[in-house]
């Protein structure tokens, strides 16, 4: 996810910002990511303006030790946790999970794109989606799909170049070929 030349990157815009040698441990939102709420796709989610502020007032960030990258903490362990070795931070409450290393060191742009993602999970979840179904697959997944398009529409804003999107969307956890299938339903083209 991490790019080699962070030189020919947009670095994420004013006035977002990254607190990047906080140790591990429980923050809120905006001590993690000060400017969140100031930047334009904030305004473009898909829900009303007090009800953004309140989501955001109520969701914490889970600083954890290690290579982690982002994701939202599920409120119970899922059942295919187990099965391929993954331990996630749980939580009863809104919260976002993010590891040390990864604040520390991942482009600004990276963690921008990440937290505008998450986010949208957050919200998702306030609407009674369910994050953590896997019936569908994760690359055909409607809430990771519906994460994705709203994080890429602000990279595509901001001039982000294909090759780095398609960088970023490659995960650990898929396959090269489902990672083809993930560009496709998001819209890249082969030749992009």
């Amino acid at each position: 996810m991490t790019p080699t030349n962070r030189a020919a990157l947009p670095e994420a815009p004013a006035p977002f910002g990254i607190s990047r040698e906080l140790p591990p441990g429980g923050y809120p939102l905006t001590k993690v990511f000060p400017g969140f709420t100031k930047v334009p796709p904030f305004a473009k989610y898909p829900t009303g303006a007090r009800s953004r502020t309140s989501m955001v007032a109520g969701t914490k960030i889970q600083v954890v030790a290690g290579p982690t990258w982002m994701y939202v903490a599920p409120r119970e362990v899922p059942p295919f946790a187990e099965s391929v070795g993954w331990q996630p931070f749980t939580s009863a409450t809104d919260c976002i999970v993010v590891g040390q290393t990864h604040l520390a060191k991942s482009p600004s742009i990276t963690l921008y794109l990440d937290i505008l993602h998450e986010f949208t999970h957050i919200l998702q979840r306030a609407d009674g989606r369910e994050l953590w179904d896997i019936s569908h697959g994760y690359v055909d997944s409607p809430t990771e799909l519906e994460a994705y398009r709203f994080s890429l529409t602000e990279a595509r804003r901001l001039g982000v170049p294909d090759s780095f999107l398609r960088s970023y969307l490659k995960v650990e956890w898929v396959s090269p070929k489902d990672h083809q299938k993930l560009l496709k339903n998001l819209g890249f083209g082969s030749g992009r």
